[in-house]
């Protein structure tokens, strides 16, 4: 098999070179799209890392091509089918749903850490139909599944390789054939993980004990996970494990975002040096705007990125007074953060399932009104494959100069949630919106402070992780003003038209 090489630069083919060598020892060669069975042996570990721009994804997007073209099948959350000796398997992984979801718009199968941490028990009907699906098995009969309903799943998959897809093409959901959740227990193949400067020593060390082969990508340049010192888990690598993308390409060399964010490495640059170039880019491209106040419009989907969380607590509140929200309860289209699972050690397949549904630490979501149970809420969770839930919630409002939060909802045991209108820029990390709002009065205060990590002053970790969650466009906020919304909040642009629910079902 031939390297893209009209693609590629040259630090990109020598990390293609390596990661095929690499793969090639445990018996996957790519160049010849030869198989052989997977041999035991020693965890591999590989980082690729180059800042935003360097191809890291198009690199990922290639191996991962080139590999289903070898035989080699993908992993993902829906299901994995029967274990073979001569079967070779890739499961391409995020930190987060919202990570995922950019690689899944990318045409990168991506599901979560926890979703192949955690894999579901299913009804032996849901196994004949998947089995079919893949061309492993013989057409099912399906007690309540017409032939006419099987039909059309064989006809949706065989145009997009999804299970779910396919099963809501004929009515279904993956979701209704699950009995259970258990933790993993065997090993998978070769593993590859996407914003692994997001991963922690322990999630690094779960993912070696079920991946034989791991290759990471990750940015240097973003934040390391709190608690960790500066350090990502690549740095611990050694030097010939780490294979590093240096160039700008193309499509990113004409991108003012990207160089305000590569600008950044500059270790003479000071902060008011920066707004001036951030004001100098503003100037000749629309694509980066100077904004003098929050507009609260955009909040409600897209949060403004702060540093501080007493700033991020008083724009949420600013947020909530603009659209008139009630102090006792919700509107239908105010964003929240998930804050975690709040369920004691008994119910652990119930927060398996709620985990799996994509209800994780950080995940954003979208509050759609109250579920049909008291403390139950309906929900959009972003980034999701099936997004709207229903889950028991717990709910807390944090208000300026007070310890305790108000807690609309307060179910005894459910998902705990936080309001997302803004988010520090360490949660924001592993996301992306078209126009994201950067919050500079918190900046500067962390110019101010001096404070660096790893050795680079922090103000410009945080200025390079906020600018670059902006896929279209960056707003640089300078006052601390907030625009009232001209139109109410809503949920319009989150429902799905039941006819186009078969094909968006991925």
């Amino acid at each position: 098999m031939s390297v893209p090489a009209l693609q590629f630069s040259k630090d990109q083919a020598d990390a293609w070179d390596r990661v095929a060598e690499v793969l090639r020892g445990a018996g996957v060669d790519l160049d010849n799209a030869l198989l052989s069975p997977e041999a035991g042996g020693k965890p591999s570990v590989l980082a690729v890392v180059g800042k935003a721009g360097s191809g890291k994804t198009m690199l990922l997007a290639q191996l991962y091509k080139a590999l289903s073209e070898a035989g080699v099948d993908t992993v993902s959350g829906d299901y994995e089918g029967r274990r073979r000796k001569d079967r070779r398997t890739l499961a391409i992984l995020a930190p987060t749903n919202k990570a995922a979801s950019v690689l899944r718009s990318r045409g990168v199968p991506a599901t979560t850490i926890h979703r192949i941490l955690y894999t579901p028990v299913y009804d032996p009907q849901y196994e004949k139909i998947a089995e079919w699906l893949a061309g492993n098995g013989e057409r099912p009969v399906v007690e309540g599944l017409t032939d006419l309903a099987l039909d059309r799943a064989k006809a949706f998959y065989d145009q997009v390789k999804s299970i779910p897809g396919a099963l809501a093409a004929a009515g279904l959901r993956g979701s209704d054939f699950i009995q259970g959740w258990k933790r993993r227990e065997e090993p998978l193949d070769i593993g590859f993980v996407d914003e692994s400067s997001m991963l922690d020593e322990r999630q690094l060390d779960d993912l070696k004990e079920i991946f034989p082969t791991l290759v990471l990508f990750g940015d240097p340049a973003q934040l390391a996970p709190v608690g960790a010192s500066g350090e990502m888990v690549f740095d611990k690598l050694p030097e010939s494990r780490r294979l590093v993308l240096h160039r700008i390409h193309r499509q990113a060399e004409d991108n003012p975002i990207l160089d305000l964010a590569h600008a950044l490495g500059d270790p003479d640059l000071d902060f008011h040096t920066f707004e001036r170039m951030i004001e100098d880019a503003a100037r000749r491209d629309d694509r980066v705007v100077v904004a003098q106040r929050v507009e609260a419009e955009l909040m409600a989907r897209s949060p403004v990125l702060v540093w501080r969380n007493a700033t991020r607590i008083r724009l949420i509140t600013a947020f909530r007074a603009a659209y008139d929200a009630p102090l006792d309860e919700l509107l239908p289209g105010e964003p929240l953060i998930c804050d975690g699972i709040e369920l004691p050690l008994k119910h652990r397949k119930k927060r398996i399932d709620l985990e799996a549904r994509g209800l994780i630490k950080g995940a954003q979501v979208i509050y759609l009104g109250p579920g049909n149970k008291p403390g139950f809420s309906k929900l959009h969770v972003v980034g999701a494959e099936q997004p709207q839930v229903s889950a028991a919630s717990i709910i807390k409002i944090e208000l300026p100069d007070e310890e305790e939060p108000f807690i609309p909802f307060a179910a005894r045991m459910g998902a705990a949630f936080l309001h997302g209108a803004a988010v520090t820029i360490h949660k924001a990390q592993g996301s992306q919106w078209e126009t994201v709002q950067v919050f500079a009065p918190d900046l500067y205060a962390a110019a101010q402070a001096g404070r660096t990590e790893a050795g680079v002053a922090l103000w410009k970790r945080l200025a390079y992780v906020a600018i670059t969650r902006a896929e279209k466009r960056l707003l640089w906020v300078v006052r601390n003003r907030l625009a009232r919304p001209t139109v109410p909040l809503g949920i319009a642009d989150l429902i799905v038209p039941t006819a186009a629910l078969a094909l968006e079902a991925e």
